[in-house]
C-alpha cells in the first residue's frame, strides 16, 4: 500500500474527520474525501460513517488504528537519522590516528568513556605514519586528529583547541640560570621532532626574523622520546603547556615559555564523509571531541 495512503487513513482515524484530517495533513477536504474513498476500496470496508453531524468510525477502523499508528512509527524510525542507535549494543572498531604528544593524554580518558556506554566497542590508536595520505578516504583511518593538514578536498573537519607551544628542558638545565630571551633560547641545542627528519619550522622562521638561529642537534620521531632525551641531556624540546604535568616533574622536567611570538597550535579532527552521518561515527567523533576538551582542560594535552 502507498505509505501517503496510511498517512491519510491515521489522520482520519484520529480525528473522525475528513475536514479536520486535511488541516492536519496541510491539504483539501476534497483531496481526503478522494483518499478515502480508495481507502474503502482497497480495506473493504467504510472506516468511517456519518453518524449525525459528525463521523464515527466502524469497528475494523478500531482495530486498524493502532496497527497503523505503529507502522508509521516504524518507518519513520526508520528514516530517521540514527534511528535505534543505542551505543551499548555497538560492537565496532574505530582507528584514531594521532601524535604520540596527543595520545598519552588523550587515550586513557577517551577509553574511559566510549566504554562506559560502549563495553564492546573497540580502539586503534594509530601514529602519525599515514599523515597526509588516503587513510582516510580509504577508510584506514575513522579520525584523524591533530594539527590538520594536506587533507583530501572532501575531508570534513572539527576545530577542537587552540594551544600555544612551549618549551621543556631539565630542571637544572643552564637556561632557566636567568630569564630566557630569544637569544638565550636560540643559543641552546635544540631536538627536532619530525617523523621525516625535518629540521626547520616555524621557530627558526621566527628567531630569523630577529637575526637570529639555533642548533638542532638531534631530530627524533616522537614527543616522547624528545622528553626522554631532553631528560638526559641539556637539549631543549617542546611540548604543550601543562602536559601530563605529573610525569613532567617525574621526569625531573621543567616547561617554560618560547620567547617569540608564535602561532598557536591548532587542534582538530578530520573525516571521510561517507562516515558523517553514520550513528556510529557520529557517536564516536563526539567523545574524542569531548575527551580533547576534557583532557586539556585538566592539563593532559
Amino acid at each position: 500500500m502507498d505509505l501517503n495512503l496510511l498517512r491519510v487513513l491515521d489522520a482520519l482515524l484520529q480525528e473522525n474527520s475528513v475536514t479536520r484530517a486535511a488541516e492536519r495533513l496541510g491539504t483539501s477536504p476534497a483531496a481526503v474525501s478522494r483518499t478515502l474513498a480508495r481507502l474503502r476500496r482497497a480495506v473493504g470496508d467504510p472506516l468511517l460513517v456519518r453518524a449525525g453531524q459528525g463521523m464515527v468510525p466502524t469497528p475494523r477502523a478500531l482495530e486498524l488504528r493502532d496497527e497503523v499508528r505503529a507502522l508509521l512509527r516504524g518507518f519513520d524510525n526508520v528514516l530517521r537519522p540514527g534511528a535505534g542507535f543505542d551505543a551499548v549494543h555497538l560492537q565496532r572498531t574505530f582507528t584514531l590516528q594521532a601524535t604520540d604528544l596527543l595520545l598519552v593524554g588523550l587515550a586513557g580518558p577517551l577509553t574511559e568513556r566510549v566504554h562506559a556506554e560502549a563495553p564492546h566497542v573497540d580502539v586503534v590508536f594509530l601514529p602519525e605514519s599515514v599523515e597526509g595520505g588516503p587513510a582516510l578516504r580509504q577508510g584506514w583511518v575513522d579520525v584523524e586528529l591533530g594539527s590538520l593538514g594536506h587533507l583530501d578536498p572532501e575531508i570534513q573537519t572539527r576545530a577542537l583547541a587552540r594551544m600555544p607551544l612551549v618549551g621543556i628542558a631539565r630542571a637544572g638545565h643552564p637556561l632557566f640560570d636567568r630569564p630566557i630571551d630569544a637569544r638565550s633560547f636560540a643559543a641552546a641545542d635544540h631536538i627536532g621532532i619530525s617523523r621525516l627528519g625535518k629540521r626547520l619550522g616555524p621557530i627558526d622562521s621566527a628567531l630569523g626574523e630577529l637575526g637570529l638561529r639555533r642548533r638542532v642537534a638531534v631530530v627524533v620521531p616522537s614527543h616522547t622520546g624528545a622528553m626522554m632525551l631532553a631528560r638526559e641531556t641539556d637539549l631543549v624540546a617542546l611540548t604543550l603547556p601543562d602536559w601530563l604535568p605529573d610525569t613532567t616533574a617525574a621526569l625531573g622536567l621543567r616547561t617554560f615559555p618560547i620567547p617569540l611570538d608564535l602561532s598557536p597550535l591548532d587542534l582538530g579532527m578530520a573525516w571521510h564523509p561517507r562516515n558523517a552521518g553514520d550513528p556510529g561515527h557520529v557517536w564516536f567523533r563526539e567523545h574524542v571531541a569531548a575527551s580533547v576538551l576534557e583532557s586539556a582542560r585538566a592539563g593532559r594535552v
